[in-house]
């Protein structure tokens, strides 16, 4: 399991690779069997906040046929961009709900036959909540969320990210309790901006500890260890240090 990818999807980007993932499927598929695509994790957050620049990928929930894969593939090669730009590898993790499907919002339709929708808000900070990887941007979009609905004097309430929990892992309990108490941080804090940067440093020291893990442990990481691997690289980087 690779942890290093230097392909970036930005806003502008992402836009072009599904509208022209839209004229593929369409050509491919006809316009008689629409597709229906729901945006997560980082795409998400893309196409909703201005805090975050880029995703390594697409994160998606895919209902459609099987021509998808077909299309996925063109514009890969035509943009040179990696086999799982596109992907529904989040339907195996965690932070996935048969719910989602239910609290998403329509966002934009490509060619007239490709739908996207994408997740509000609260149920991205729940998702990311479950998840709470500190590897990744989990723990940072939360707080990006949180600042940027500050800023907008449009404030995120705790009853609306707990029904939002509750609504698609079914008790608050089965959120992890570091997520937790980090909602709880979140919710006690005065300075969402301070908090932001000081999380994107350490999800960024957390991928350094791992991509120097991985170079001396090749093939060790799967999807099974990595929480644990990384948690241990960095106690052991604070003992350190």
């Amino acid at each position: 399991m690779s942890v290093e990818n230097n392909n970036e999807i930005t806003k502008k980007n992402l836009y072009i690779y599904l509208k022209e993932f839209a004229k593929v499927f369409k050509k491919l598929n006809g316009s008689k069997m629409p597709a229906e695509i729901i945006l997560v994790g980082g795409a998400s957050v893309l196409t909703n906040h201005e805090f975050r620049n880029s995703t390594v990928d697409i994160d998606a929930i895919i209902k459609s046929s099987s021509v998808v894969k077909e299309a996925i593939g063109i514009i890969g090669e035509k943009y040179n961009l990696p086999n799982d730009w596109l992907n529904t590898d989040f339907e195996k993790t965690k932070s996935f709900s048969p719910k989602l499907r239910e609290v998403s919002v329509y966002y934009k339709t490509f060619s007239g036959i490709l739908d996207i929708r994408t997740i509000n808000s609260e149920y991205l900070v729940a998702m990311k909540l479950m998840a709470g990887r500190d590897y990744k941007h989990d723990l940072s979009d939360i707080v990006g969320i949180f600042w940027e609905h500050e800023k907008k004097g449009n404030y995120l309430k705790k009853e609306d990210i707990e029904k939002a929990i509750i609504t698609l892992y079914k008790n608050i309990k089965n959120i992890p309790k570091d997520s937790i108490d980090f909602l709880n941080k979140i919710f006690s804090c005065n300075n969402y901006e301070k908090l932001y940067i000081e999380m994107k440093k350490e999800e960024e020291n957390a991928r350094k500890l791992l991509s120097n893990f991985e170079k001396k442990y090749p093939n060790t990481i799967n999807r099974e260890n990595i929480d644990k691997i990384i948690k241990d690289l960095i106690k052991k980087d604070k003992q350190q240090n």
